[in-house]
């Protein structure tokens, strides 16, 4: 499955693509929302992990731009457990799942399947 990764933080990114390269293609990783969009429309993944809290362009405005351009997107939000109310924004936005930090190997794979086969 081919994977976009976007979060600000180097040491997220690196994390992810860890947890996620051994069993999925990694296509790229953005460092906030104007990125992804971008890297989504040349590499159309499989499915988008999206950090919430970015500069420049937030992971909800650009999970909302991505699912405008592609309604059958596969977005991943990535949040610390105190947004709760952006995670509502998210799904609102077109998300269809999520994970917190910091990540944990097994959720993160759990949730990639659990959104891939239903």
């Amino acid at each position: 499955m081919d994977v976009l990764i976007t979060d600000d933080s180097g040491f997220m990114r690196d994390l992810l693509r860890e947890i996620l390269e051994e069993e999925h293609n990694i296509v790229g990783e953005a460092e906030n929302g104007v990125e992804a969009v971008e890297l989504y429309q040349q590499e159309q993944p499989d499915i988008a992990f999206m950090d919430i809290v970015m500069p420049i362009k937030d992971g909800i405005e650009a999970t909302d731009e991505i699912t405008d351009l592609d309604p059958d997107a596969t977005i991943v939000m990535c949040t610390s457990v105190e947004q709760a109310e952006q995670m509502k924004d998210s799904i609102k936005a077109g998300a269809d799942g999520y994970i917190t930090k910091p990540f944990q190997k097994e959720s993160v794979l759990e949730e990639v399947n659990s959104i891939t086969s239903g």
